[in-house]
């Protein structure tokens, strides 16, 4: 039975949710439309930075009103889209929330945001909390975007990955046997953003053109580089405030000079990621590929095709919510959501929980 999924993600950028509609079976991809993007307000950005702060300080979360702003962003990006769409009949929503806290070492991972009432709000039964059964079963409950790119790749040929320039750099990598592998590489734009931010007061480097007008400091990215984490094989992941610290680590650069040396840290962590194979061309998801600064630092160091996914028909910003979407659905069918390749978990693992203020549709009987 093939529904129509609505997916929203609120990504580690936390820009705004992401929007998307597809229809598919959970395998197989029908249909995709046209996604739209919701900015969150200066305040609500602020207030979501500060709770992961907190968060990350061994602080709590449940009753912080920002949630419920966020939730109710969600529901107008809900209501949003289908209004675009009034012919569809939308049979559920995928619901990633916002990640606060992300330590699968600790067997914990949390996505926030209030799915009974977005439920409520809009009449759509609700899958979310996608990552935590992963993260029990011993996984590293990220990245879930794997399957969804496998089967978009489906049919061609590989190896190829796939890079998410998101907050925090992820890689999917189809193997020349059809074989899924992920992890996370390393920073994205969340040091380059924060960056911005601190130095500058915009919220990130448009176009990375304050990033080309600076000087590398190569000795500090390798000292960057030294860190553990990247000397791990794959399956990996990481908190958005995993490396943080690099921010003081070019504390004493000029804004330039620090813009420059953190996309250079982002680029070498991408190149440097092991691989069971070398990938043969790239395609790049996320704000960071509008950075041109990032782009052309793909291309010299990774020696081969690196382009954004558009250039294969996708949209690279609606993306990452229709892939949970497509999850969503996969939850409904017991299908996996991740594998060992992707996560490590020891057996390909299902997840995901359904809120529903109203009825089961009835199309999800047939």
């Amino acid at each position: 039975m093939r529904l129509v999924a609505l997916g929203l993600m609120s990504g580690t950028s936390l820009d705004g949710v992401d929007a998307a509609l597809i229809e598919t079976d959970g395998e197989e991809i029908s249909r995709r439309f046209e996604g739209l993007t919701l900015p969150y307000a200066p305040e609500l950005r602020a207030a979501l930075r500060a709770l992961l702060e907190r968060v990350s300080m061994g602080g709590g979360w449940a009753d912080d009103p920002a949630l419920e702003a966020l939730t109710l962003r969600h529901v107008e990006a809900v209501q949003t889209l289908c209004g675009r769409y009034p012919e569809l009949v939308v049979d559920v929503v995928g619901f990633h929330g916002q990640t606060l806290l992300h330590a699968p070492d600790r067997r914990i991972t949390v996505q926030a945001g209030d799915a009974l009432l977005l439920s409520r709000a809009t009449g759509l039964p609700v899958v979310h909390d996608f990552r935590a059964d992963d993260v029990a079963a011993g996984g590293q409950g990220a990245p879930l975007a794997p399957l969804y790119h496998a089967a978009l790749l489906r049919g061609h040929p590989g190896p190829v990955g796939v890079l998410n320039l998101g907050g925090v750099a992820n890689v999917t990598l189809i193997g020349s046997s059809g074989a899924v592998h992920a992890c996370d590489t390393g920073p994205g734009n969340a040091l380059l953003d924060d960056w911005v931010m601190r130095r500058t007061g915009r919220p990130y480097d448009e176009n990375g053109a304050l990033a080309a007008a600076g000087i590398v400091r190569d000795d500090l990215v390798e000292r960057l580089l030294s860190d553990p984490f990247f000397a791990l094989p794959p399956p990996k992941s990481l908190d958005r405030l995993t490396f943080a610290r690099a921010l003081d680590a070019v504390a004493g650069l000029s804004a330039a000079d620090g813009a420059a040396t953190l996309a250079a840290f982002t680029v070498e962590a991408v190149a440097r990621t092991i691989l069971p194979e070398r990938p043969r061309c790239w395609f790049v998801c996320g704000g960071g590929r509008r950075n041109a600064t990032l782009m052309d630092g793909l291309r010299a160091r990774l020696g081969v095709a690196v382009e954004p996914v558009e250039a294969i028909g996708w949209d690279g910003d609606s993306l990452e919510a229709e892939c949970f979407g497509f999850l969503a659905v996969r939850s409904l069918r017991g299908l996996p959501l991740s594998l060992p390749g992707t996560t490590g978990v020891s057996s390909p693992s299902t997840g995901g929980r359904l809120s529903c203020a109203g009825p089961v549709p009835p199309r999800w009987m047939q």
